[in-house]
C-alpha cells in the first residue's frame, strides 16, 4: 500500500506556510491522541501518520525535498523500517501535546519499562555532527563516494559506555527511575500540574557514585573515524545527506546522534548550473559564424558530441542537446539538458595577412545596412 500525501495527511494545501502547517498538525494530534482514543488502533496510526507527515513538511529542508521528489526524495531521512517516534524532532514544540511521554511513548514503544529506557536514550542522545563535502560537477553527474574523517565521541572502553568506574548504577530516589517529577503550584485557577525533568539525574533516571576516570562519568571518549559518505547522483548545493546512528555516542549508553552532510558544488571549467540543465558558451570564429561549421562539445560523462553551426550565426544562438545535463535525484532515468550559447569572437590581434583580408571585408560592410533597428534593441533587451 502506498504512502499517502503528506498535504492530504495534514489536510492543507501545497502553498500551506509554516504555520497553517503546525496549526494543522495540532489540530489532527489532539485529535487521535492515545490518551483521548485508548485501544483505538486506527487513531493510533493516524496519530503516528500526522506525525510523520510533520516531521516532513515542518521542516523547511525536508519540506523542499518532498515538494522536488515528492516520498522518494525524503526516503532517506527514516529508517530501513520507516518512520519511527525516534525520528520525530519536534515533541518539545508541543509540550502541551506531549507532556506525558509514559502514556504516549509506552503505548507505541511496548509498556512503561520500555519507554523509560526510550526516554532515558533520548535524554542521552547523542549530539549531531555536521561536515561539509565539496563536489565537482562530474562527482555530481555520476554520484560518488567520499572516505571523510571526523572526530567524534566514541563509547568508552573502560567502562563500556556506563560511565561508573565500578559498574555500579543505582535508580534516582527523587524521581524513583522516571526521570520526571510532578510540581504542584497555586494559580489563580487553583493547583497546577506540571512535569519537569528530574533535577537530581537530569532526566536519566539513574545516578553514579563512583565515575569512570577514563570518561570522567561520560561514558564516552574522544576518538576518530573514517566515514564512507555515498552521494547519489544530481545532489544540488545546500541540500543534505543524513547519515543515521553515525553521530556522537549518547552519553552513558544513550543513542547515536546522526551526520549531516551538507553538499558544496565546487565551481566548474565549463559549465554554469541551472537545476537539472548545464549551461555553456562556445566561442566560434568569424569565418566559422558566416560560412558554417562544426564544433565538438564536451559532456561530463566523457561523450563528445558533434554541434552543427549554420551558415550566418550569431552570437547568443543557443543549441539544446536533450538529455545530457545532470540527473535528477533519484531518477537517474531523467536527465537535464546541455544549453551551448554560441559567442562569435572578435580577434584582438592580426597578422599583415590577415589585416590585409579584414580590409577586403571591410569594402563589402560598406554595401551592408548594419545601422541598428527595433527588432536589433528587442534582443538586446531580453538577452539582458
Amino acid at each position: 500500500m502506498s504512502k499517502r500525501d503528506y498535504y492530504e495527511v495534514l489536510g492543507v494545501d501545497r502553498n500551506a506556510d509554516e504555520s497553517s502547517i503546525k496549526n494543522a498538525y495540532r489540530k489532527l494530534a489532539m485529535k487521535y491522541h492515545p490518551d483521548k482514543n485508548p485501544g483505538n488502533k486506527e487513531a493510533e496510526e493516524k496519530f503516528k501518520e500526522a506525525a510523520e507527515a510533520y516531521e516532513i513538511l515542518g521542516d523547511p529542508n525536508k519540506k523542499s525535498k518532498y515538494d522536488q521528489f515528492g516520498h522518494a526524495g525524503v526516503d532517506g531521512q527514516f529508517g530501513a523500517g520507516g518512520f519511527s517516534w525516534s525520528d520525530f524532532t519536534h515533541s518539545a514544540d508541543f509540550s502541551d501535546i506531549f507532556g506525558g511521554f509514559e502514556s504516549i511513548f509506552g503505548s507505541f514503544f511496548g509498556g512503561g519499562g520500555r519507554s523509560s529506557r526510550v526516554r532515558s536514550e533520548q535524554v542521552n542522545r547523542g549530539e549531531d555532527l555536521r561536515i561539509e563535502l565539496s563536489l565537482t560537477l562530474k562527482e555530481i553527474y555520476s554520484g560518488t563516494t567520499k572516505t571523510v574523517k571526523i572526530s567524534t565521541k566514541d563509547t568508552c572502553s573502560k567502562c563500556k559506555g556506563s560511565g561508573s568506574k565500578d559498574g555500579k548504577i543505582t535508580t534516582c530516589t527523587q524521581c524513583n527511575g522516571q526521570g520526571q517529577i510532578r510540581q504542584v503550584r497555586q494559580s489563580f485557577f487553583g493547583n497546577m500540574q506540571t512535569i519537569v525533568t528530574c533535577p537530581s539525574c537530569n532526566g536519566e533516571g539513574k545516578t553514579i557514585e563512583k565515575k569512570c576516570d577514563q570518561c570522567y562519568g561520560e561514558g564516552r571518549v574522544n576518538k576518530s573515524k573514517d566515514v564512507k559518505v555515498k552521494i547519489p547522483a544530481g545532489v544540488m548545493e545546500g541540500q543534505y545527506i543524513r547519515m543515521r546512528g553515525e553521530g556522537n555516542k549518547g552519553r552513558r549508553n544513550g543513542s547515536p546522534g546522526d551526520i549531516l552532510v551538507m553538499i558544496r558544488e565546487k565551481e566548474d571549467d565549463v559549465f554554469v548550473r541551472d537545476g537539472n540543465n548545464l549551461i555553456s558558451e562556445f566561442p566560434i570564429s568569424f569565418a566559422t559564424a558566416a560560412l558554417g561549421g562544426e564544433i565538438i562539445v564536451d559532456t561530463l560523462g566523457d561523450e563528445k558530441l558533434k554541434v552543427k553551426i549554420p551558415k550566418g550565426t550569431q552570437t547568443g544562438k543557443v543549441f539544446k542537446l536533450r538529455g545530457k545535463g545532470l540527473p535528477e535525484v533519484n531518477n537517474e532515468h531523467f536527465k537535464g539538458d546541455i544549453i551551448v550559447r554560441i559567442v562569435v569572437v572578435t580577434p584582438t590581434s592580426l597578422s599583415v595577412e590577415e589585416n590585409k583580408l579584414f580590409e577586403k571585408l571591410k569594402t563589402f560592410d560598406d554595401k551592408r545596412d548594419l545601422n541598428p533597428k527595433k527588432s536589433f534593441w528587442r534582443r538586446m533587451k531580453e538577452y539582458f
